[in-house]
């Protein structure tokens, strides 16, 4: 989408006011699907989707409200509560859930909450808002609590990045177990044999998984599976500096530090920088989640694409769906959707480097 093709759509408004008409033609789509895009419907391609909703953003196309409400479209309450450590996953999920928002009448209401500290006042003062939903990030999403007071309710929820959901709620996830062993499984094929492990928080369900995936991959191909290479972290950046010096200070160090998430991975680096080594040449850090921290470091991070963003739009697209079939009597069951993870290769990963021999001072020969 360039400048000239959104100044062309503007000067063929009428009377200066975008329409859904505008929409379609500037993203390269039909007016229908433009339609099924703002109304939160399935079937449509997530490329498209964003094509819809930049379009949507150069034009400031806001849809014509009394239009939408004789159509019976009132506008859908959901509510967001949150409890993450990670500013930087916090940041790109708010993205996606606005965006979303934006696009299918959504009113958000958001709630911060910290886990295992009055959970269940904090999600209670959310439902009082006459909620027709939640949505639950993690770890959250993992909260037996939480999830008892929403199911209490009555209204449905979307559980994201949760690793075993119950069947009774909507969830949208990645396979944490999947990605964590391709990921140690492409350091082992790059020569790595001792790699550090920062684990993430105990209260996420993502955490053992993203561990299990791990050591996985380490016990298929043989590699060192010391206990002292596996660390604790908690999915900050605090927690990754004190996890990196613990794995830095080895005797005999990891080639490579594989991270949880972007933060202690950043963190890794930041360690690795004081000590004098040089990343990746003396050791290898590589990341999870791949939010903008993952290219605002330099090294920039080889890490695991989380579509985080993308997470949050289908979760307001499938709690808006649900919501709009109860209101119509219709068989409603909850979607539970998995989406895909990709490796992302950048300029913190390479072969572990291999140091000539210590040559000793020569002795001539006693004559």
């Amino acid at each position: 989408m360039n400048k000239t093709s959104i100044e062309a759509v503007r000067e063929s408004m009428e009377q200066g006011k975008p329409t859904m008409v505008d929409v379609a033609k500037l993203a390269g789509v039909s007016a229908m699907t433009v339609s099924r895009v703002m109304n939160g419907k399935s079937l449509v391609r997530e490329s498209t989707r964003r094509k819809v909703a930049e379009a949507v953003a150069a034009l400031n196309y806001t849809p014509n409200q009394e239009a939408r409400n004789l159509a019976g479209s009132k506008p859908i309450r959901v509510g967001f509560l949150y409890s993450n450590p990670s500013a930087a996953y916090l940041s790109e999920f708010l993205v996606g859930l606005l965006n979303q928002s934006g696009l299918n009448n959504v009113q958000l209401f958001v709630e911060k909450c910290e886990a295992g500290n009055h959970e269940i006042e904090h999600t209670q003062r959310l439902i009082n808002n006459g909620l027709d939903g939640v949505i639950l990030p993690p770890p959250l999403c993992d909260s037996v609590a939480v999830l008892e007071c929403v199911a209490k309710a009555g209204i449905p929820a979307v559980v994201v990045a949760c690793g075993s959901p119950a069947p009774s709620v909507g969830a949208v996830s990645i396979d944490d177990y999947e990605a964590a062993r391709y990921m140690a499984r492409h350091l082992i094929a790059l020569g790595h044999q001792r790699i550090g492990f920062i684990v993430g928080h105990p209260n996420q369900t993502a955490s053992a998984r993203r561990l299990d995936g791990y050591r996985k991959a380490i016990a298929e191909k043989g590699a060192d599976a010391s206990d002292e290479l596996v660390v604790q972290g908690m999915f900050t950046y605090r927690s990754g500096l004190d996890a990196a010096e613990q794995l830095l200070a080895l005797q005999d160090r990891p080639t490579a530090i594989f991270a949880s998430n972007d933060d202690m991975a950043a963190a890794t680096v930041a360690v690795a920088h004081r000590l004098g080594l040089d990343v990746p040449g003396d050791l290898t850090v590589t990341g999870f989640d791949d939010t903008a921290l993952a290219t605002t470091i330099w090294p920039e991070l080889t890490t695991v694409r989380q579509p985080i963003a993308g997470m949050a739009r289908e979760a307001v697209q499938a709690l808006v769906r649900r919501v709009r079939a109860l209101r119509e009597d219709e068989p409603a069951e909850p979607e539970q959707t998995h989406m895909d993870f990709e490796l992302v290769r950048r300029q913190s990963d390479a072969a572990p480097r291999i140091r000539p021999p210590a040559r000793l001072p020569s002795v001539a020969k006693a004559r």
